[in-house]
């Protein structure tokens, strides 16, 4: 991704699947967090990288696949220019209105334990973020983070 948003070429790639387990979501962060060390990130964009993951990964486990485990894939990108792609994708039951679950404190949690903070937090950690999904089919959640480093 450059300065316009246009796709840049990809430099390294890796993906992971993994079944939508809460006590995987500590090895996707770390996975990230491994994967983006090429870049020499500072501390400050490694925990933002993995914030925005954590919760990528949790509505996943907490809303894609509510009744069952299925299968989360992240497909990591390091694309020229610094920028690092994070595709978070689910088969789960998919967001009837991408509009408002963007919206800060939009929950379908029935018994209102969650906070509907998980788009808020995931976009405030990125320089850009993507949602697509369709009903039945799963969700994909896209994040675009520049890393200046410190190299």
């Amino acid at each position: 991704m450059n300065k316009r948003g246009l796709a840049a070429k990809t430099q390294n790639e890796m993906k992971l699947s993994f079944p939508s387990l809460s006590v995987n979501e500590g090895i996707a962060r770390s996975a990230v967090a491994a994967f983006c060390a090429q870049l020499n990130p500072t501390i400050d964009e490694l925990a933002d990288i993995k914030c925005a993951v954590s919760e990528a990964v949790t509505n996943c486990i907490v809303h894609a696949y509510r009744d069952c485990i299925g299968v989360i894939t992240l497909d990591l990108r390091v694309c020229e220019g610094g920028w690092l792609k994070i595709e978070i994708k689910d088969k789960g039951c998919g967001i009837p209105d991408v509009a408002a679950a963007r919206e800060p404190l939009y929950t379908t949690d029935p018994g209102g334990e969650r906070s509907g903070m998980g788009f808020v937090v995931m976009e405030s950690f990125t320089d850009r973020m993507r949602v697509k999904s369709k009903v039945g089919a799963g969700t994909t959640v896209t994040l675009f983070k520049r890393l200046d480093g410190r190299g």
